[in-house]
């Protein structure tokens, strides 16, 4: 059993009439990396504002190591919050040492460890140039290295692929997972169901300020069973739907999932498929992130595909 490390109980925020976060509980081992789930306005930024103390909840308590935050807390955490902000007519390597000096951190140290952090991020030449020369991009870069340069024990991440292409999330995930096998606690939010399922040992789904669903990932994929087929095709695939046998349709770019009922006969929705559109895989598979969501919250695909929770 992995000893815990964050812990939320019961927390509660409201603004006026509005219900922010409601009733909200979850545990966050040590050493892992752990996603906090659910559509735009679902309460991730509040939830995580509540654990920084930025905000105060209405009720109940955010412990960390079994109990309340006292003051050093800021300089054991890294975080990254959502609304990103530097001091543009700074120079990156200004940025850096003052961000690391707020947590604590000594100088001498934080300047032999800048080169590497620049280095990686592709940013080495740039270290004596001011913030506004660097593309918004590659801002975000430099607002992680700011969050990791004091090598933080725990890490608070707010919609971390905001912004990313493809190449940068790479990086950063890999740079996750190192920290991860260092004993490093990591704790990020984001709609992006995707990279949550790639990197997450446990997830909470929240959804109008609710937890709906929570637990270790391989449990939780293992707990909705087999019962998705995804096919790859060339063609439009929508007439799936009407397929007996298909209880719920979702389609994506370059795929579609199908959920499938009791007794379903796969092998008569292949041939029912293949006569319509060309085929390149099809595969009995978990249920994705994705649609799990969709199932335990109850939430209109249509509306998701719109942008609230995306699949990439």
């Amino acid at each position: 059993m992995m000893e815990e490390y964050l812990k939320i109980n019961s927390i509660r925020k409201t603004y006026g009439d509005k219900v922010a976060v409601d009733d909200l509980s979850l545990t966050v081992p040590a050493g892992s990396i752990y996603g906090i789930i659910g559509p735009n306005g679902a309460g991730k930024t509040t939830t995580i504002r509540m654990i920084m103390d930025i905000i105060a909840p209405d009720s109940g308590e955010v412990l960390i190591e079994g109990k309340k935050p006292d003051s050093d807390f800021k300089n054991i955490v890294g975080y990254l919050p959502e609304e990103r902000g530097l001091h543009k007519k700074m120079t990156l390597e200004e940025v850096i040492v003052f961000f690391a000096e707020l947590k604590g951190a000594r100088r001498s140290q934080i300047l032999s460890d800048i080169d590497p952090w620049l280095k990686r991020m592709s940013l080495a030449e740039y270290r004596n140039r001011k913030v506004e020369e660097l593309s918004k991009g590659m801002q975000q870069k430099l607002q992680f290295v700011t969050t990791m340069i004091h090598k933080p024990k725990l890490i608070i991440l707010d919609e971390l692929f905001s912004g990313l292409d493809p190449i940068n999330i790479e990086l950063i995930k890999n740079i996750l997972l190192e920290e991860k096998r260092r004993g490093t606690t990591i704790l990020f939010s984001t709609h992006v169901m995707e990279q949550a399922e790639k990197l997450c040992d446990f997830i909470c789904l929240i959804n109008k300020g609710q937890k709906v669903l929570d637990g270790r990932m391989a449990e939780i994929k293992t707990r909705f069973g087999t019962d998705t087929i995804q096919v790859e095709m060339e063609g439009d695939g929508a007439f799936a739907a009407d397929i007996p046998g298909v209880e719920s349709f979702t389609e994506f770019n370059n795929y579609i999932e199908l959920k499938l009922g009791d007794n379903a006969d796969t092998q008569m929705i292949l041939k029912k498929l293949s006569e319509k559109v060309k085929i390149s895989r099809f595969e009995i598979v978990e249920p994705s992130l994705y649609n799990i969501f969709i199932d335990v919250a109850r939430v209109d695909p249509t509306e998701l595909n719109a942008g609230e929770v995306t699949n990439e």
